[in-house]
């Protein structure tokens, strides 16, 4: 009996310390990858700020063949909407332009509804560097407790990061044409 109130103890003082160890953690995170594309930021930027062209190089595109699209507002650049609706893999949610600086910069309110509720920012920027175009891909937003106590046992930025690079090689594929 008394082996079983130690092991109990030291099970309560563990999931408390990690507990606590997930608090310390930052209240923000940020994801970010890049690539250096052999065309014009021109060339680049309507493939981003479109995103009826994004089934060109996303990598989110193409998970759920039936997935449910919709499009509202702006046809590009600020005011453009997205909507989705997927199976249990790709979920639903929103995003729409909120800053389009052409040819440089676009800035996405990204809201998650489904498996899990998210609000966070997506930004791409195209800078120019020795006759090609540097394009990074962040992701960006408050991380509640739940996130940081996730983030001891899953690397988002392995997860996510590995769908950025995925989707900034079809991107640059497609803007190389």
């Amino acid at each position: 009996m008394k082996i079983i109130a130690i092991i109990v103890a030291v099970l309560v003082v563990a999931i408390a310390a990690l507990l606590l160890y997930a608090a310390t953690r930052p209240d923000t995170f940020r994801i970010e990858r890049r690539t250096s594309v052999k065309a014009p930021p021109e060339k680049i930027y309507p493939l981003i700020a479109d995103f009826r062209r994004w089934g060109l190089w996303s990598p989110y595109e193409h998970r759920d063949p039936q997935m449910k699209r919709g499009y509202e507002g702006a046809a590009t650049g600020a005011g453009a909407i997205y909507s989705w609706d997927g199976d249990k893999n790709i979920g639903s949610g929103r995003m729409e332009i909120l800053e389009a600086v052409p040819p440089s910069k676009i800035v996405i309110k990204l809201d998650f509804f489904s498996p899990f509720e998210a609000h966070n920012t997506a930004e791409f920027t195209m800078t120019p560097k020795n006759g090609e175009t540097e394009v990074t891909w962040a992701t960006y937003g408050r991380q509640p407790f739940i996130g940081k106590l996730m983030s001891l046992f899953i690397s988002m930025d392995k997860m996510a990061g590995k769908d950025f690079e995925d989707g900034l090689t079809a991107l640059k594929a497609e803007a190389e044409k």
